[in-house]
């Protein structure tokens, strides 16, 4: 999913960790009382879940970066326990001239951890496909961590951080692992 020629912008991805932090920042239970919302802490067994948000990412190295939107689909097994299913789409716009789309399909897992008043960590792992323009169509896998602040019991604000690894075999997913990218997402989620 990430172009291998496109240069990293030290300034606007700067700025993007910037306006991130600002966000996650304003929306802390520090910065806001979390008694004024009536939160949920555990969801019910068969709720499903619905997110709409912008990606971004960047390699190892922080030489190579992408932007795009994604949107998922999910249910809860357990009280905690989340499955959902994620796509992706990027667009990178390369100096060397051209354009580049990509695009990731993936399954995730997610545990969802003890509320700390509205604010919700979760932890987790997914798997799927890559496809596109800058990328030869492959396997992927990542270890993902974030959180979800409930602006209503039903709506909550997410951001995620995920390490995610490309691989054409299973035999060579180990050795792939160091090759990695690191990718981010940040978006709104619906409880219905």
């Amino acid at each position: 999913m990430i172009p291998t020629n496109q240069p990293y912008k030290t300034t606007r991805s700067m700025k993007l960790v910037a306006l991130c932090a600002s966000l996650v920042l304003a929306l802390s239970p520090s910065a806001r009382s979390a008694e004024t919302i009536p939160v949920e802490t555990t969801r019910t067994v068969g709720e499903h879940e619905i997110t709409f948000g912008g990606s971004g990412g960047a390699n190892t190295s922080f030489d190579d970066t992408f932007g795009g939107v994604n949107m998922s689909y999910g249910a809860f097994l357990s009280p905690t326990l989340l499955w959902s299913v994620r796509q992706t789409v990027n667009y990178s716009n390369p100096d060397v001239g051209g354009t580049r789309w990509n695009g990731a399909t993936r399954l995730a897992f997610d545990h969802h951890l003890a509320a700390y008043g509205a604010v919700r960590p979760f932890v987790g792992v997914n798997f799927g496909r890559v496809y596109g323009d800058a990328v030869l169509d492959t396997w992927a896998a990542g270890l993902e961590a974030g959180a979800k602040f409930y602006m209503r019991p039903q709506t909550f604000i997410f951001a995620m951080a995920e390490y995610g690894w490309f691989f054409k075999k299973a035999r060579n997913a180990d050795e792939a692992f160091s090759d990695g990218s690191i990718n981010w997402s940040v978006g709104v989620g619906f409880n219905f």
